[in-house]
């Protein structure tokens, strides 16, 4: 197992190769290697930032640079359910604060954190392109839109269940 030694985590690298050997030599293909990595740690720890950028022989700021710009990154791991609550100009005039007001009580967690059972994570995001459903969340890659407080709380309560009887 190769391992990096340039920082605090011990990511099986190796899981990458096959990624990078095919993408080393093509130009603009960050943005699909930070994907791809992603997938396979579900998340981008800062030993695997480094490894991308030593085999795409760039500098580890740039990587970290195009993994904070894009809001499908995630730098720390999250829980199962991946909740991103938008607050764009539409869903923030639609009550977006108040549904993150809901989930956060609900949850007991900030944006950015992650529940103690691991099962939800909560960040905001500027936008999810779905103005008409606002106020609207994304969990993991489902939408829910129109929502009220009452109704963010009942669809996390509806995971929990299923998770429950699973």
């Amino acid at each position: 197992m190769e391992k990096c030694r340039c920082a605090d985590t011990t990511s099986d690298l190796s899981l990458l190769n096959e990624t990078l050997d095919r993408y080393s030599n093509t130009p603009g293909s960050l943005i699909t290697v930070l994907q791809k990595a992603q997938d396979i740690y579900g998340y981008l720890p800062t030993d695997v930032i480094y490894h991308i950028a030593k085999r795409l022989d760039t500098t580890p700021a740039e990587v970290m640079g195009v993994a904070t710009f894009y809001t499908q990154f995630r730098l720390k791991p999250v829980g199962k359910y991946l909740i991103m609550l938008c607050k764009g100009t539409a869903c923030h005039v639609n009550g977006s604060d108040r549904i993150e007001s809901a989930i956060r009580k609900r949850l007991g967690i900030a944006d950015g954190e992650t529940t103690a059972d691991g099962m939800f994570s909560l960040k905001n995001v500027a936008c999810l392109g779905c103005c008409s459903l606002s106020p609207v969340m994304v969990i993991n890659d489902r939408t829910y839109g129109m929502l009220t407080p009452q109704k963010a709380v009942e669809i996390i309560d509806g995971l929990y269940a299923k998770e429950e009887n699973a």
